[in-house]
């Protein structure tokens, strides 16, 4: 009965947690918290386990990005979760979005990130596209995310913030 009291609540056993992963939810804030690579740097998923929630992704990965673009995270800290083509191309765009606030000479204050709504379109059941709005004190910005299922978790392969 606890146990399914349990299930019900979303909260996995010790048990549980062993055969499949950590939930989608701690998975979210160790993206948010920047402490995944060095723990998951060797983690090989099994193909035959199920996928981790998608909108939960898109909507971790928006958020990484956006603080990626603020200077508040490096985009290594999220290289498990993208592709090595978008690992460059985060890299390229950080480096400019840092010598834009250098050159406007911003104050360093951290900025204030909130998710917003998450769009989901599965054009074919490995490949879904996400569009995440993502807010900060001054703007809104669209973070156009394209993911696909590779060996038991999503990978990001494109990614574009307008």
């Amino acid at each position: 009965m606890a146990e399914r009291a349990q299930q019900v609540a979303g909260v996995q056993t010790e048990e549980q947690a062993n055969e499949t992963g950590p939930p989608a939810a701690a998975a979210a804030a160790r993206c948010a918290t920047g402490t995944a690579v060095a723990s998951c740097a060797t983690d090989s998923a099994p193909p035959d386990r199920p996928l981790p929630d998608v909108g939960e992704t898109a909507r971790s990965l928006a958020l990484c990005v956006a603080e990626i673009l603020t200077g508040a995270r490096e985009v290594d800290t999220i290289a498990r979760w993208i592709t090595e083509e978008v690992h460059r191309h985060l890299q390229q765009r950080a480096a400019i979005a840092a010598r834009a606030r250098s050159a406007s000479r911003r104050s360093q204050h951290r900025a204030v990130i909130r998710v917003g709504g998450v769009v989901l379109d599965a054009s074919r059941g490995d490949v879904v596209e996400a569009a995440v709005v993502v807010h900060t004190r001054s703007h809104a910005r669209a973070v156009a995310i394209r993911l696909e299922a590779r060996q038991g978790r999503w990978r990001a392969t494109a990614i574009g913030v307008l």
